[in-house]
């Protein structure tokens, strides 16, 4: 048996309208859904992309302003050493000059010392020389 050709009509309305009515209820908020979770997707991978680059960005400014701040300071370390050796071999210079002079300010005075001795030593043996002479001989030694 042939269908009616009004039930067919029928039939064709209500599918039009059943798919007027999916797709304006069901379809076109899932479609908005799925393209607003592939938006938010799509705009955080970017944003994770910049914030990545961000950071190397400032990862190699740091790395950079640490090597800069090093070689200062092993700049500064340099100076600091090469100060303190010209200060020792100053020092040093010093004190070797001011031992040498006290070391022949001392000669000069132990020398002065030893020839004033000797001279009271000859002296004394000069005077114990003529006392002997005087007991042995019994009179005063010309």
């Amino acid at each position: 048996m042939l269908p009616d050709p009004s039930s067919v009509l029928w039939v064709i309305f209500f599918v039009l309208l059943l798919t007027a009515l999916l797709n304006r209820l069901l379809f076109k908020p899932v479609l908005r859904v799925m393209e607003a979770r592939a938006s938010a997707v799509t705009s955080a991978r970017e944003l994770a992309e910049r914030s990545a680059q961000q950071a190397r960005l400032a990862s190699a400014e740091f790395e950079r302003k640490t090597a800069d701040a090093r070689a200062e300071l092993y700049r500064q370390m340099d100076e600091m050493r090469r100060a303190a050796m010209e200060e020792r071999a100053e020092t040093l210079s010093r004190t070797r000059a001011q031992a040498e002079s006290d070391i022949a300010a001392a000669s000069a005075r132990l020398a002065a010392e030893a020839e004033q001795a000797r001279r009271g030593l000859e002296a004394e043996a000069d005077a114990l020389g003529a006392a002997v002479a005087e007991r042995i001989l019994g009179r005063r030694a010309s």
